[in-house]
């Protein structure tokens, strides 16, 4: 996995159901490398905290293997790296090989794979249309967030070096679905609900749904 493009952005108003609101979704690339704080990335616009940010959402990855899909069913768009609101903007990203808690080496920094990434109707209205939502849960491949054990610059070119796995997770691919299918598989739920990665609040929500 490697680092292709560093997106950050600056505060975006636009207006939603009558009322003026603000938005950090709306991230370009930068030609100087990024920040990592366990909280955001450094002079980065994160317009709602309550939601974002954080130690569980401290940055966002998305593939940019995934980018080819969306502009065929997005050709009109003006399309840069940043689109999907991503911090890193990463090639060689698989979810379906890469593991919630993994711990990875990229740049000056130490991160570890977190929580799923939720669309809201921010990302709907900048894609123009609100089911781009349905359409993302569908595909299925969200990209995720990470939380900064180490803080530290990270820029284009650098690689993600895995420094730990943990020996019972699941993959990005399987907490993403996990979490937006009807029917729960039990005894990955039981995994994800146990996995520190994810925030407490995260967890006993999905306790809920034991049987």
């Amino acid at each position: 996995m490697k680092v292709i493009s560093v997106n950050t952005s600056k505060p975006t108003t636009f207006i939603w159901k009558g009322k003026e609101e603000s938005t950090g979704i709306y991230k370009k690339p930068t030609d100087k490398p990024i920040y990592l704080t366990k909280n955001d990335v450094l002079n980065d616009e994160i317009s709602n905290r309550l939601n974002h940010g954080g130690f569980y959402k401290a940055c966002y990855l998305f593939s940019s293997d995934q980018y080819s899909y969306w502009k065929e069913l997005y050709p009109n768009l003006d399309w840069t790296w940043g689109m999907f609101g991503e911090n890193l903007t990463v090639s060689g990203f698989d979810e379906t090989k890469v593991f919630l808690g993994d711990i990875y080496k990229v740049g000056e920094a130490l991160v570890q794979v977190s929580q799923y990434r939720e669309p809201c109707y921010k990302f709907g209205y900048k894609f123009g249309t609100q089911k781009i939502l349905k359409q993302f849960i569908q595909h299925g491949l969200g990209g995720t967030y990470l939380s900064v054990l180490e803080e530290g610059y990270v820029n284009v070119n650098d690689e993600f070096t895995l420094m730990e796995r943990l020996k019972t997770t699941l993959t990005v691919a399987e907490l993403f679905h996990l979490v937006f299918a009807e029917e729960k598989n039990q005894k990955l739920l039981k995994i994800a609900m146990m996995s520190k990665a994810i925030p407490p609040k995260k967890r006993i929500l999905l306790e809920k749904y034991l049987k």
